[in-house]
């Protein structure tokens, strides 16, 4: 799990890791720490969120593993 901020001291140091992350695949799926819930990373539910509360998952394993629920809006099955 990755915590926003430790992508950088600055927004614009947070913006530039969390976009190459995402570009080497190290990303994939974005949190609410404090509601327990992930989905994915076009999903307006999350847009919409603090970025005090967002984590980020390399996959849905490692979300379910710490405890989060899928979204209902963009991870329906």
């Amino acid at each position: 799990m990755i915590y926003h901020e430790q992508l950088g001291a600055t927004t614009f140091a947070r913006s530039k890791a969390l976009l190459a992350a995402i570009k080497k695949g190290e990303i994939r799926f974005g949190g609410n720490r404090k509601l327990k819930i992930y989905g994915t990373l076009q999903c307006s539910s999350g847009k919409r969120m603090k970025t005090v509360n967002r984590v980020f998952f390399v996959s849905e394993d490692e979300a379910l593993s710490m405890g989060y629920r899928a979204c209902k809006r963009c991870m329906k099955k």
